[in-house]
């Protein structure tokens, strides 16, 4: 039977990619000295939280993923990150190949939110490892990977960052609803502002000028200090 290893020896973005991707270096070892015809390889990556530190600040921009930190010990689970899969060339004994992930910064997705709100370090990962793999001295055979198979790798945060600096230089993403897009959109033409930045500006710029609404009344009914004290 065909018996491969797996581990993680590097990970760099793709310059070239289409959106953000991440490129793993895989080397993938042949321990039987079986020639390997190819593998059609799946691969699952999930984020480990439980096994890292973190600093103060870190902890409070992960509130929304994982509660207060006196929840920590139940409620740091497992994240996914990714679901991919390669096709692996023939080789004999081992072989080294780039495994691509395409990423996401949208902030309600609970992988982009856990790296965001790390400051450095490392993320730790598991990588599980499925598929077939395509052997045979003599023949042709086609064996399942064992589900145990696995790796794991520490991805430096900075190498995150870099890859999202690279797709979207000083950008951050916020899904709306259809219905609210809509009205930001009337807004934007009524107004003629030239970018959704310009957008944002706008509205904050008078929601600081204009008074709140109700501002400077004494109750429900409208009526100021003034006013009440005219009535006694």
């Amino acid at each position: 039977m065909t018996d491969l290893a797996f581990s993680c020896t590097d990970v760099r973005p793709e310059p070239y990619g289409a959106g953000p991707t991440l490129l793993f270096r895989l080397r993938i070892e042949e321990t039987e000295g079986a020639p390997v015809h190819a593998i059609a390889l799946r691969c699952q990556i999930r984020i480990e939280p439980v096994r890292r530190r973190y600093e103060p600040g870190e902890a409070e921009l992960l509130g929304d993923l994982f509660g207060e930190p006196g929840r920590w010990g139940t409620t740091l689970k497992p994240l996914q990150f990714a679901h991919t899969s390669l096709t692996v060339p023939g080789f004999t004994g081992s072989t080294e190949t780039d495994l691509p992930v395409v990423c996401t910064y949208d902030m309600e997705v609970a992988s982009a939110t856990y790296f965001r709100a790390l400051a450095g370090g490392e993320a730790p990962l598991l990588m599980l490892f499925s598929g077939t793999v395509f052997s045979g001295d003599r023949g042709f055979r086609a064996e399942p990977i064992p589900w145990h198979k696995e790796a794991r790798f520490p991805l430096p945060v900075q190498v995150w960052r870099q890859m999202i600096e690279q797709y979207f230089p000083n950008c951050g993403w916020l899904r709306l609803r259809r219905d609210c897009l809509d009205s930001l959109q009337r807004f934007r033409s009524s107004r003629a502002l030239p970018s959704w930045e310009r957008v944002v500006e706008e509205l904050l710029h008078t929601a600081e000028t204009e008074p709140p609404k109700g501002a400077g009344r004494g109750g429900p009914d409208g009526a100021g200090a003034e006013g009440r004290e005219w009535a006694t």
